[in-house]
């Protein structure tokens, strides 16, 4: 068959469409619940704001994976999920009235009803949903039994992906391989390997296996296309997984580039609605901090200028998304304000550092004025810190994968400085530490995850003996 004439596309399962349809059907059913019981009038303005409502939390429920089994691995996840979700369709709803002008238009009653009562709602359709669902499974129905070719570390991890998922229909059968049970990399757990591959290729003949995922490695490409060919011989589904473990990979998608299937090895995790979900919340919240934090931020600076001289805001260029050059702004905590080819780390006990800029460092005070830097679209709130030019320069030749941590913005706190990676890198070693987390940040991100740091940078800024 010809390239030009295969193309890929993604299956879409009945999921997909139920679970959002019946989170909108939860929202809209709890304003009507609310407006029934408090004698309302169900006027324009109130569907108006439910209408806003329903598309508001499709809209971040998509963003923070909240739709998508694979991001949601257990109930307490799940249940995070809607209440951020949830908390994010508010504050966007009250900016938008306060914008348009149109708080008056609701009573405060239903307004604090419905904040209350929706997401309990949603709860309960997803609760009588999952019943519904494994007394499903327990029946038999749509249950998928599945075996997997190669019993190898990809073999490992796609059953235990399917146990994690074993909600929506698969029954792992067991391995099949035409290795020995022996040779099974040391790993010590036993692993149901049923038999070689020609007894997998029978008992799918014989309609004992609904699915066929093959884990054999990309190298073994004859032994693949025979198994393909054996297996043409029966009704079972069969999808092979690549291989792609062998890859250090940043951020991993599927996608189909011209109709051609194509996994991302390293990728901006934050293209299209995700990226979207996340500026809006970066927007959202950085507008609040800086109303919040107008007074405090006037005193620092009043302070700054009374106890040193030279100016209250230091600039210093730095690496931004995809390598671009921006300007950070910080609260001057020196007596120098170094931005060129030279940057010297502060150390501690740093005679640079004034008595007040010990104090703003060690609370990280000093990085406030970055909030206008997220609001103009050149960091995020959360995200890898940027480093110096001059010590990008220095790094980018001495760790691998150095530049792939500005595949995204960066932000004011990060995975790396909330696991203590805040201060003086001295050591190749500790810069080294700092990237790993960063590289992990990209590869597991999420707008859940950017809560949790910026949760847990509160908890911890105060309190990090490494920063000075």
């Amino acid at each position: 068959m010809p390239l030009s004439s295969l193309s890929i596309r993604r299956h879409r399962q009945w999921r997909d469409f139920l679970q959002p349809a019946l989170d909108a059907c939860a929202v809209i059913a709890s304003l009507a619940l609310v407006v029934t019981a408090g004698n309302e009038i169900l006027d324009e303005s109130v569907l108006v704001a439910g209408l806003l409502a329903t598309i508001i939390f499709l809209v971040v429920g998509r963003a923070v994976g909240l739709h998508q089994q694979d991001h949601i691995d257990n109930v307490n996840q799940e249940v995070s999920a809607v209440a951020m979700t949830w908390v994010s369709t508010i504050l966007l709803l009250s900016l938008l009235a306060f914008v348009a002008k149109a708080g008056g238009l609701y009573s405060r009653s239903m307004i604090l009803a419905w904040i209350v009562l929706t997401p309990a709602v949603i709860g309960i359709c997803r609760m009588a949903t999952r019943i519904v669902r494994h007394g499903m499974m327990r029946k038999g129905i749509g249950l998928r039994r599945v075996a997997i070719a190669g019993l190898n570390d990809l073999g490992r991890q796609a059953e235990e992906n399917l146990r994690g998922d074993s909600g929506w229909g698969w029954h792992f059968v067991g391995y099949y391989d035409d290795r020995q049970a022996t040779r099974e990399d040391g790993d010590s757990k036993v692993r149901p390997l049923i038999g070689n591959l020609e007894q997998m290729v029978s008992d799918s003949q014989q309609g004992m296996i609904d699915t066929v995922l093959i884990t054999l490695p990309m190298r073994a490409e004859e032994r693949i296309r025979c198994l393909l060919d054996r297996l043409r011989d029966s009704t079972a589904s069969v999808y092979v997984i690549p291989d792609f473990l062998v890859f250090e990979m940043l951020h991993s998608s599927f996608k189909t580039i011209g109709g051609l299937p194509a996994v991302s090895i390293f990728e901006n995790p934050l293209r299209g609605i995700d990226g979207a979900g996340k500026r809006i919340t970066d927007l959202v919240f950085a507008c609040v901090g800086l109303v919040m934090l107008s007074v405090p931020m006037l005193c620092i600076a009043i302070a700054i200028k009374l106890t040193s001289p030279g100016p209250v805001f230091f600039r210093q260029r730095r690496y931004g998304l995809n390598g671009q050059e921006i300007c950070i702004w910080k609260f001057r905590s020196m007596t120098t304000c170094d931005n060129g080819p030279d940057v010297k780390q502060a150390t501690k006990g740093d005679s640079r550092i004034t008595p007040l800029g010990a104090v703003l460092r060690k609370t990280s005070l000093d990085e406030l004025p970055q909030l206008f830097n997220v609001i103009d679209g050149g960091m995020s709130l959360v995200g890898p810190r940027p480093h110096a030019t001059a010590h990008n320069e220095l790094y980018r030749g001495q760790i691998r994968g150095y530049m792939l941590r500005h595949k995204i913005k960066p932000g004011i706190t990060g995975l790396a400085q909330v696991n203590g990676c805040r201060g003086e890198t001295d050591t190749l070693e500790k810069m080294q530490r700092r990237v790993d987390l960063d590289h992990e940040y990209i590869r597991f991100w999420s707008l859940w995850l950017d809560c949790r740091i910026l949760l847990k940078t509160l908890l911890v800024a105060w309190r990090q003996p490494e920063a000075y």
